[in-house]
């Protein structure tokens, strides 16, 4: 699925400059059966926000996701836009950056691999000040 995923991305959305491990983690937010991959690429691209947002939606819809509540669940693929540069979004269906992120250690661990030194630009830390500073204390381990 995220083979699969990172071809779309590529084919609709830009280039893939930048790609972490995979990590291995539990669900977030919610019990579930199986374990979680996740992984951070850094995409470069033409596209506004929004853009982008109307083409995971469709890739993620391509990809069999089935929305069925607004609460967390199990799904085929999960595809987010953590950060859009240094900029700060906010529309009503996409917050730039991605409000959680500061709180997930599936997300953090990957993204410190790859940008340790980014700077959140609402928090004004890096990433791996993020990650130490985390109170996720969930194993995220490399696939």
């Amino acid at each position: 699925m995220l083979n699969q995923a990172q071809e779309q991305i590529q084919m609709f959305i830009g280039e893939i400059k930048i790609k972490s491990s995979i990590y291995e983690s539990a669900p977030w937010g919610f019990e579930a059966q199986s374990s979680f991959l996740n992984q951070i690429l850094i995409v470069e691209t033409d596209l506004k926000p929004m853009g982008i947002l109307e083409r995971i939606k469709s890739i993620e819809k391509e990809m069999g996701r089935v929305k069925t509540s607004e609460s967390y669940e199990s799904r085929t693929i999960d595809i987010d836009i953590l950060f859009y540069n240094e900029e700060i979004i906010a529309f009503p269906e996409l917050i730039i950056p991605h409000p959680q992120i500061h709180k997930r250690r599936f997300t953090l661990v990957p993204l410190a691999e790859i940008a340790p030194e980014f700077i959140h630009p609402v928090f004004n830390k890096s990433i791996n000040d993020l990650l130490i500073n985390c109170s996720d204390d969930s194993v995220v381990k490399t696939y």
